[in-house]
């Protein structure tokens, strides 16, 4: 399933006017394709994804599904916290989807075991989510998005609360899972080295009022693991992207203090951007 966005425009109004947060973005993303967007803080990308999973309306501008529909349901979205139901086990966790569509009790029982299984999880399905570790919980997460049967499978920031090793991990198993169906996906992150690391292409975001400055190719070969990022075509793509990047970030961060970014601030910034640094 591809997405085509076209002039799309997200406006708010709060008590000090009215703020522009995305400014006539245009996209297309391929299908089967993992497709990153990154930027700026305040760039308007979760936006972005809320207006594309239809939990938000654009101000202008249009968003398109084109192609044939395959699955049941047309997105599915993993958040920056896994928002699963706490009185809920993982394993009804897991087939929201399937049960809230009437499928009867076996065949939603059967597609949360399938995925639990395909995320490694399935011997802690009759946990509660508050026994599981914040990995462990990402995981649950995105085996719920896969259960629903998505065409399009959209990721905001997934892995932004997790320790370094646990994100480096995840993204090693996310690509697997990836390449085994290889749905259309949408990840939204500020690390230049997972997008490189995960994505086909990359959105590179201007700061607020968010626009795309550029769409970059990944050209590192699949499949990727770890080791890929010490692949000089890795490296290179790092250092493109970082080139176009850099200049929005300061400008983001100078709006946002004007008095100019401390050392911490500085410092902040490498961390976000660069999971390495």
């Amino acid at each position: 399933m591809r997405v085509v966005i076209h002039g799309l425009t997200k406006e708010f109004m709060t008590g000090q006017g009215k703020i522009r947060a995305l400014a006539g973005v245009d996209l297309e993303v391929r299908d089967r394709e993992f497709f990153g967007v990154i930027g700026p803080t305040g760039c308007g990308k979760t936006t972005l994804l809320h207006i594309i999973a239809g939990l938000e309306k654009p101000t202008a501008g249009s968003v398109e599904f084109v192609g044939e529909k395959r699955t049941k349901a047309m997105v599915s979205m993993v958040f920056q916290d896994a928002a699963l139901l706490p009185w809920r086990t993982v394993d009804r966790n897991v087939p929201l989807g399937p049960e809230f569509r009437g499928e009867p009790k076996p065949v939603y029982r059967r597609v949360a075991q399938f995925f639990l299984e395909m995320v490694r999880l399935l011997d802690f399905g009759s946990a509660h989510p508050n026994e599981l570790s914040g990995g462990m919980k990402q995981k649950v997460a995105l085996a719920r998005a896969l259960a629903n049967d998505p065409e399009v499978v959209l990721m905001d920031e997934p892995f932004a609360n997790l320790d370094a090793q646990t994100r480096l991990l995840l993204r090693e198993e996310l690509l697997q899972i990836w390449e085994k169906d290889k749905k259309t996906l949408i990840l939204v992150t500020h690390n230049i080295e997972e997008a490189v690391m995960l994505c086909d292409r990359i959105a590179v975001m201007s700061a607020a009022p968010g626009v795309v400055r550029s769409v970059i190719a990944v050209d590192v070969r699949r499949p990727r693991t770890i080791k890929s990022m010490l692949d000089p075509d890795f490296v290179r793509c790092l250092e493109k992207i970082w080139g176009l990047l850099r200049y929005e970030v300061d400008k983001a961060m100078r709006e946002n203090h004007p008095s100019g970014s401390t050392p911490s601030q500085e410092e902040q910034t490498r961390k976000n951007y660069f999971g390495w640094w």
